[in-house]
């Protein structure tokens, strides 16, 4: 266990500063100007200007906060890792939440600590992360976090074309999964595979996507070799447009619960009807809450995801929801992040 204060074998570690709140932003320079050996080449308050100077500085250490203008935090530590790779990154953030610190430590990075301990904690975390050590704040102990999101996200479509079989344990334990992408091929890839998978497990797919989405989709799955005329034919895949699904049940900008579960309680009953007429033989993916989240509507978002956690767990069926990374720029965005993490059992991003 490092003790803070303790000498430690670190020879003019070169640390980047990435905070766009100025007070923090002072705090820590201070506190790391105690340790001599930790020189401090730049000091950054954007997400997109972190990952120049990353590239241009190559630090050892990289400090970097979640809520940032331009770049989220999760995206900067993604894009540093390739411009410089053997920068260690340390997380010092706002949020608690274990999806996001999980989500944070799946880039790649070597500590977490939330700022309210960062006092007692920030020096300690440095040193472990410059010996190349795992560091989490002491509130998370308990807590096991391994693995990184991008091998998760990687290994689950395959390029030459054949889908991953749904792993059982996974689907008991994951009812309600979210996966932030950065872009639009990461997203089709990911949905195509969870889709594909599902059809030849004999399941039946309700997609909800917007009509761009759901047309590559589409062509995507018959690419494959997937004969989609006969899975619609069979009701065992039902494509519907996201916002003619939220007009269904949305009442003053708000999700209204009662016609939510029965939207979906008949759109889950007859895809159940299609697939041995067993609701746990449907899957459900898309994005409505995205949708309202793009919209500038986050509580609806957020409201909506807890309801669609509750038919997941009520009727017993795997939901997938997809969120753009790149809308999570803000300190807001940041929030917001933390708590659509919350509402889901397991969280993947590429």
């Amino acid at each position: 266990m490092c003790v803070e204060g303790a000498k430690v074998e670190i020879s003019s570690s070169r640390v980047l500063v990435v905070e766009d709140s100025e007070p923090f932003l002072k705090f820590i320079c201070s506190a790391l100007g105690k340790r001599p050996e930790l020189q401090i080449v730049g000091e950054v308050t954007d997400g997109l200007q972190a990952v120049q100077k990353a590239e241009e500085l190559q630090p050892d250490l990289v400090v970097l906060d979640i809520g940032l203008p331009s770049l989220n935090g999760i995206e900067v530590a993604r894009r540093v890792r390739k411009v410089s790779p053997k920068s260690k990154i340390l997380f010092v953030s706002q949020e608690s939440c274990a999806d996001v610190v999980q989500e944070a430590l799946g880039t790649g990075a070597h500590g977490y600590i939330v700022k309210t301990d960062a006092g007692r904690e920030l020096l300690k975390a440095v040193d472990s992360v410059l010996r190349g050590e795992q560091f989490v704040g002491r509130r998370f102990s308990g807590h096991n976090f391994v693995g990184t999101a991008d091998a998760r996200a990687s290994q689950e479509f395959r390029a030459n074309g054949t889908f991953a079989p749904l792993q059982q344990n996974i689907e008991n334990t994951h009812r309600h999964e979210v996966r932030f992408y950065s872009d639009d091929k990461y997203f089709l890839d990911s949905f195509t595979q969870f889709i594909g998978a599902s059809l030849n497990a004999g399941k039946a797919v309700i997609v909800v996507a917007t009509e761009p989405h759901r047309d590559s989709l589409l062509l995507r799955l018959q690419a494959h070799g997937l004969d989609i005329g006969a899975a619609i034919e069979q009701g065992r895949y039902v494509s519907l447009d996201a916002a003619e699904i939220l007009a269904t049940f949305m009442v003053n900008d708000l999700p209204d619960p009662w016609k939510f579960l029965k939207v979906t309680g008949d759109l889950i009953a007859g895809a159940a009807d299609a697939a041995k007429g067993d609701p746990r033989h449907v899957v459900a993916c898309g994005e409505c809450a995205p949708l309202l989240w793009a919209r500038g509507n986050a509580e609806a978002a957020i409201r909506l995801e807890h309801l669609w956690d509750d038919i997941a767990k009520s009727h017993n069926i795997r939901v997938l929801c997809g969120y753009p990374l790149g809308s999570f720029q803000s300190g807001v965005g940041s929030h917001i992040f933390g708590k659509i993490c919350a509402a889901h059992s397991a969280v993947h991003s590429r």
